[in-house]
């Protein structure tokens, strides 16, 4: 006798909780990330409000940077996740020693254009000062990238393979020794001498190199690693990675048009004044930090879309992306209760300054507002990448963000002279295009 087929509502509840043992840990590690950027911005403007607008100038092309070399290496937590589903373990670890040479290639790319700073700013039509300023923590930054793509990928390999907590375990590990580092190199204390901005740089290349390298050992030492192959090497890592490369280089222009469009933003905001640059720098930081959240639900969105995909099982693909989407809205929306209660409160975090403070509030309150419908586009964005639809969100990230969001911005900042608030209220109005416009798509693949 044959056992009745589950319920929908036993099926959505068995989708909620692995959506979320898998995503938990992967939400930490990817929120890492940002807590990580949070204490450093918190340290740097406590500092000095000109230090800020430094660091904050250098990570609008070092944030480009990392989010495209997350998206280009993205093919790795795919390819695992769809060989897992087929039952072919052997598969999830030569993907992921393909990855290795690629995202080392990567980094030192990142890293020799870190060295760019000066002529990138001032084309970007920053003054010389800032231009410097910038360039000098920029090119810091970019000696970490490296570090920072093995982490990644082999952050993606645990991930597809459905063992995420080790990546959480290195971050967390990784953000103490970070807030430490910056605190004395910043500062001065323990015998350095205070660096500003730039200190804050050095300390996040020493982590990301820490993070990569224990993170790899990992990988390379776990107890099962016969299980996957991991020290089978592989001679095609370029030639037979097309497939895996593919689906990166379709998620890697994705989200560096949505970085790219974020960074045009913030030299909107340079060319404003030194405190719309601060003030922006730390907005955009406070959405990014629980968005993070989004980006681990939308990581674990895609290996539960493409197992399924593996699998071959339509409905569970439907159901594993809205599921998703439903879960991340819920959680960012009681986050953004949280900003639009208390900006002024939330906003001391970072600085002391009353100047500073008093610009920095307003967008904290907008950006309750932003993040449900950014936090959504991101974990459908990944749904359809998890069913190997990877080129139409791209095209899709591209109409929102550089055809809609900068010229909007452009218009509310400079031609309706709004300030850093015309900035957010662009990303408002991006985002929700975004989100529904890919939620449409999801929606007709699910349907056809």
């Amino acid at each position: 006798m044959t056992s009745a087929r589950p319920s929908t509502a036993e099926r959505l509840r068995a989708h909620v909780g692995e959506l979320l043992r898998l995503a938990a840990p992967v939400i930490v590690s990817r929120a890492g990330l940002m807590v990580m950027m949070a204490v450093d911005t918190a340290i740097v403007a406590r500092y000095s409000a000109q230090e800020l607008a430094y660091y904050g100038l250098a990570h609008l092309p070092a944030n480009i940077m990392v989010g495209t070399g997350v998206g280009l290496l993205m093919g790795t937590v795919m390819i695992a996740a769809h060989a897992l589903g087929a039952g072919n373990e052997a598969e999830c670890g030569r993907a992921w020693r393909r990855s290795m040479p690629y995202a080392l290639l990567l980094g030192a790319i990142f890293a020799l254009i870190s060295l760019l700073g000066v002529p990138l700013f001032r084309l970007g039509g920053q003054t010389e000062d800032m231009a410097q300023g910038g360039a000098a923590v920029l090119a810091v930054l970019g000696l970490g990238a490296p570090g920072m793509m093995l982490f990644i990928t082999t952050g993606f390999f645990l991930e597809g393979v459905k063992r995420p907590l080790p990546g959480m375990v290195v971050m967390i590990l990784g953000n103490l020794a970070n807030g430490l580092l910056a605190w004395m190199l910043v500062w001065g204390h323990g015998g350095f001498p205070a660096m500003g901005a730039v200190g804050s740089a050095w300390a996040t290349t020493i982590v990301r190199w820490a993070m990569g390298l224990s993170l790899v050992a990992y990988a390379w030492w776990m107890s099962d690693h016969a299980r996957w192959q991991v020290r089978v090497p592989v001679a095609d890592w370029w030639s037979g990675a097309g497939r895996q490369r593919h689906l990166g280089y379709a998620a890697g222009l994705s989200i560096g048009v949505e970085s790219g469009a974020f960074a045009a933003l913030g030299l909107f905001a340079g060319m404003v004044s030194p405190l719309a640059l601060g003030s922006y720098t730390v907005g955009l930081n406070l959405i990014a930090l629980p968005f993070m959240a989004a980006v681990g639900l939308g990581s674990a969105t895609a290996v539960r879309v493409g197992v399924a995909y593996g699998q071959g099982d339509k409905r569970d693909m439907a159901m594993a992306g809205w599921t998703g989407l439903g879960v991340t809205s819920a959680i960012l929306a009681a986050v953004g209760v949280l900003y639009h209660t208390l900006p002024e409160q939330i906003g001391a975090i970072y600085t002391t300054d009353p100047e500073l403070l008093a610009s920095v509030a307003p967008l904290i309150a907008f950006g309750a507002w932003i993040l449900v419908a950014d936090g959504g586009q991101t974990v459908m964005s990944n749904a359809l990448r998890g069913r190997h639809d990877a080129w139409m969100p791209t095209a899709l990230h591209f109409i929102s963000y550089a055809v809609v969001m900068i010229p909007v911005s452009a218009l509310l900042v400079f031609g309706l002279e709004r300030g850093a608030r015309g900035l957010f209220e662009g990303i408002l109005i991006a985002s929700v295009v975004s989100v529904s416009v890919l939620s449409l798509r999801f929606a007709h693949l699910s349907h056809r």
